[in-house]
C-alpha cells in the first residue's frame, strides 16, 4: 500500500492549493468557511460553475466528459486541498460523486451526452431520491411507484431526507415499477426533472437551524422513458453500484474537514485552559489516533484493485467515521463548556464547533444507520446468516 506521494504529485498538490487559496482570498472569499450546506446557495452554484470553467469540477472523470482523467492520487490530493483551503462543501456533491459516476458506468452514450457535460459544468444540480418514511436505510422496502404511460414514466409516492432538493434541477429516483414485487426485485432507477407540477418539495428544519433535507412528493410526476438508467427491474443493481461510489475519493477530503474540526478543538482547549484537564487531553489524543487510522484505512480501501472480493475496510468505514465524529462533537462541547451554548449570531447561526456537535448527531443515521452497517459487516464481510426480513 502506498502511503506517500511522489515529487510530481506534490507539485500537483501545490497547483491545487495555489488555485483554491487564490479563489478563497479573491472572488469567492465570501463563501470561505461556510459550515452549512444551504447558506449562500446561489453563490455556491456560481462556485460550481467556476470550478467547471476552470477544469476543477470533476477531475477524475474522463476528459471527454469534462474531467481531467486524473489518477487516484491526484484526486485524493485535490480533495484534501479543497478542504484544507476552507472551501465549503459542494452543493453538487450528489451530481459529481454519485449521479455522474453512475451514468458513466451504467448509462447509455445518449444519456452520457445528455447529462454529463452540464453536471461537470455546474449547470445541473442533482439530488438523491432513495429514502422514504418507511424505507430509510432499507432501500428494498421502497413504495414509490412508477408506470409507463404515453411514452413516459409516471411516478407517485414520497421520498424523505432528500438533501438539497429545493435547489436541485434533477433527482434520481428508485421506484417500484413491477406491480406486486417485493424487496429488491421490481425496482427501477429513474432520472427526473424537478421543475414540474407533479413534484412538491418541503424543507425540513434541522436541529442546527439549517434546512438541508426535504420531503419530496410525487403526484403523477413524469420523465421520458429513456431517462431510466439500466433496464426495468435493474434499480437495485444500479443503486448498489451508486452507493459504492459514496465510499470514494471524497472520503479523504472529508477527513481533511475532520482535521480542521479537531484542530479547532485543540485551539479552543489551549485558549480556555481545558487542555490542562488530563481527561480532555486523553480524549484529544484518542481523536487524533482515530483520525490517522481512518486515513490509513481509506488509503488502503482506495488502493484495492481487486473488486471481485468484498473489501472489509469499505464495509467498516461508514460506521467508523460516523461514530468517531459523533464523539468528536461531544468533545467539542465539553471543551467549550457553557460558552458553546450561546451565540451572538442570529437564531441557530452557530460557529464551527457547536455546529459540529449538532450536525454530528445525524452522522450515525444518514447514509445507513450504525445498525444497518453492522448488518452489512456481518452478512457481506463475515458471511454470517442474513437477518430475517419477512417476505423479502
Amino acid at each position: 500500500m502506498k502511503l506517500g506521494f511522489s515529487a510530481k504529485e506534490e507539485e500537483f498538490r501545490q497547483e491545487c492549493a495555489d488555485w483554491l487559496n487564490a479563489q478563497m482570498a479573491g472572488p469567492f472569499r465570501d463563501i470561505k468557511g461556510i459550515t452549512t450546506l444551504t447558506a449562500k446557495a446561489e453563490r455556491r452554484k456560481e462556485w460550481e460553475q467556476h470550478l467547471g470553467e476552470n477544469g476543477w469540477s470533476c477531475i477524475g472523470w474522463p476528459r471527454e466528459w469534462g474531467g481531467r482523467s486524473a489518477a487516484l492520487a491526484e484526486q485524493v490530493i485535490f480533495a484534501e486541498e479543497y478542504a484544507r483551503a476552507g472551501v465549503p462543501g459542494r452543493v453538487n456533491h450528489i451530481g459529481i460523486e454519485l449521479a455522474g459516476p453512475t451514468i458513466l458506468t451504467f448509462g447509455t452514450d445518449e444519456q452520457k451526452r445528455r447529462f454529463l457535460p452540464d453536471i461537470a459544468a455546474g449547470k445541473t444540480i442533482f439530488c438523491q431520491g432513495f429514502s422514504e418514511p418507511n424505507a430509510g436505510s432499507d432501500l428494498a422496502s421502497v413504495r414509490t411507484k412508477g408506470r409507463i404511460e404515453g411514452g413516459k414514466w409516471v411516478v407517485n409516492g414520497q421520498k424523505i431526507w432528500t438533501s438539497l432538493a429545493h435547489i436541485s434541477d434533477w433527482i434520481f429516483v428508485v421506484a417500484r415499477t413491477e406491480e406486486g414485487s417485493k424487496g429488491p426485485r421490481g425496482l427501477s432507477f429513474l432520472m427526473m426533472p424537478i421543475d414540474q407540477p407533479g413534484i412538491e418539495i418541503r424543507p425540513i428544519k434541522q436541529i442546527n437551524g439549517d434546512a438541508e433535507f426535504n420531503e419530496t412528493f410525487f403526484t403523477d410526476a413524469t420523465c421520458p422513458a429513456d431517462s431510466m438508467i439500466g433496464g426495468a427491474g435493474d434499480g437495485w443493481r444500479i443503486a448498489m453500484g451508486l452507493l459504492a461510489f459514496e465510499r470514494g475519493v471524497s472520503t479523504l477530503g472529508q477527513q481533511m474537514a475532520f482535521r480542521n474540526e479537531l484542530d479547532a478543538i485543540v485551539a479552543a482547549a489551549k485558549t480556555n485552559d481545558t487542555a490542562e484537564d488530563p481527561l480532555i487531553r486523553q480524549r484529544i489524543a484518542q481523536a487524533e489516533i482515530g483520525l490517522r487510522l481512518m486515513r490509513y484505512g481509506a488509503l488502503r480501501m482506495l488502493s484495492n484493485t481487486d473488486h471481485s472480493k468484498v473489501d472489509g475496510a469499505a464495509l467498516t468505514y461508514k460506521i467508523q467515521w460516523a461514530s468517531w465524529r459523533r464523539n468528536l462533537g461531544e468533545l467539542a462541547m465539553d471543551v467549550l463548556g457553557q460558552s458553546g451554548e450561546i451565540t451572538d449570531n442570529a437564531d441557530y447561526e452557530w460557529d464551527l464547533l457547536p455546529n459540529l456537535f449538532l450536525y454530528s448527531r445525524a452522522d450515525t443515521i444518514y447514509g445507513g444507520t450504525n445498525q444497518i452497517q453492522r448488518n452489512l459487516i456481518a452478512e457481506r464481510g463475515l458471511g454470517m446468516p442474513r437477518e430475517p426480513r419477512g417476505d423479502i
